[in-house]
């Protein structure tokens, strides 16, 4: 599930980190600023304060590559926050870290466009892998989630066969981790009809999520297997 890795300006992965406990951010900033690829652009303790952080960075040209969120939060969750940033602000990759594994808390937050879900007793060096691979457009998943979510896939009896071939393009974009506005600039299509085309892929594979696509699409061997 690799897709063309997405270079920042200067070769950093900048950050911004949202979670309602004040010493969860500062342990995770304390780790990230020691490394030299990544950077702290700033924190939030819940997503109306880190929509409101990210208005201000980009009225100064100065937006993080990825957002580092927390699930449970007052004022805003972290699934309507990652709702509101794919919206508002699509080039940016989220990356969930939460203590809930139930995997509707994981449907919920990857239909809201999420790149990655971590439990937040993932080691420290899982959480930048994760920060890593969001930022090069790729999707990262928990071993544990990842395992529950292929375990409840239902693949259709004949396969990729209920797919045109359009569709199948689709399917292997959407496993390359392209948005819906990148796929309809590779087949040169419109961004509603390349909606369309994933809403269908979904359909007809039974699955729910983006994610749960790019696993079938990998078991299927439409691309090759991440790592």
């Amino acid at each position: 599930m690799t897709a063309a890795p997405d270079e920042t300006t200067d070769g950093v992965v900048r950050v911004l980190i949202v979670d309602d406990h004040a010493v969860v951010r500062r342990g995770i900033r304390a780790y990230l600023e020691v490394l030299d690829d990544l950077e702290v652009a700033a924190e939030a303790g819940n997503g109306v304060e880190a929509l409101a952080r990210l208005g201000a960075l980009s009225a100064h040209g100065e937006l993080p590559d990825v957002v580092l969120v927390d699930l449970l939060m007052p004022k805003m969750d972290g699934v309507a926050t990652t709702a509101r940033i794919r919206e508002e602000y699509p080039e940016l990759r989220t990356v969930v870290l939460t203590s809930f594994g139930e995997m509707e808390r994981v449907h919920a937050a990857l239909a809201a466009g999420a790149s990655g879900y971590l439990l937040k007793d993932a080691e420290p060096t899982e959480v930048v892998a994760a920060i890593r691979a969001a930022a090069r457009g790729e999707v990262f998943l928990d071993p544990a989630v990842a395992r529950q979510l292929t375990q409840e896939m239902v693949s259709p009896p004949t396969g990729l066969g209920s797919l045109t071939a359009r569709e199948r393009d689709v399917l292997g974009l959407v496993a390359h981790g392209r948005s819906n506005q990148e796929i309809a600039d590779e087949l040169v299509i419109s961004e509603r009809t390349a909606r369309t085309h994933v809403s269908n892929v979904l359909r007809k594979l039974q699955l729910t999520s983006r994610t749960q696509a790019a696993l079938v699409a990998v078991r299927q061997g439409l691309v090759p297997p991440q790592g």
